[in-house]
């Protein structure tokens, strides 16, 4: 599957996914302390021993796609909900535990304010990243995962995180 990015014209082939590396929260760590005061992995995030932090997936449908188009970003657990997330990561099949309340913890610039939206954490089997769903509202967000998108935002996503370029688009209702 390929489609024309919305700015340049380049063929972009298959669905991107875009994710950030650490949750918004380390922001707030002056760098001189992350060192001691941030324990960072690809999925997991502790800050100060009081803020915890789980990496996974909102998964938004694109339609007429088998794919999703996918945010890995990053969402607060309460510390009992980390501990018993972080035991389960040995567990090959532990989608049955769960789900967990969390607050979004990224800044997505295409949404009016993402930071603290409401979700849900549920964890998947054999080592896959949880799966992040918001809470049904009428945030952007929230509503492109509950009835997708079509290829043409893809492509002005694309355009965007790629080239920085904000492409004005209609939302699907």
């Amino acid at each position: 599957m390929q489609y024309k990015c919305a700015c340049c014209d380049e063929m972009i082939e298959g669905i991107p996914t875009f994710s950030w590396k650490y949750p918004l929260s380390y922001l707030d760590v002056p760098e001189d302390k992350r060192k001691e005061d941030v324990y960072l992995t690809e999925d997991l995030c502790v800050i100060a021993g009081k803020w915890f932090f789980v990496r996974g997936c909102i998964e938004i449908p694109v339609i007429g796609h088998d794919d999703p188009f996918i945010w890995g970003v990053w969402v607060s657990l309460s510390e009992e909900n980390f501990m018993e997330f972080h035991d389960l990561l040995k567990v090959e099949e532990r989608s049955h535990f769960g789900p967990y309340f969390g607050w979004l913890s990224a800044a997505i610039s295409l949404y009016p304010d993402t930071e603290n939206l409401k979700t849900m954490l549920y964890i998947r089997n054999n080592g896959c990243r949880p799966y992040i769903k918001l809470e049904p509202t009428d945030h952007p967000l929230a509503l492109e995962q509950k009835n997708g998108i079509t290829l043409e935002r893809v492509s002005q996503i694309y355009a965007n995180r790629v080239h920085g370029k904000t492409i004005a688009h209609k939302p699907l209702t």
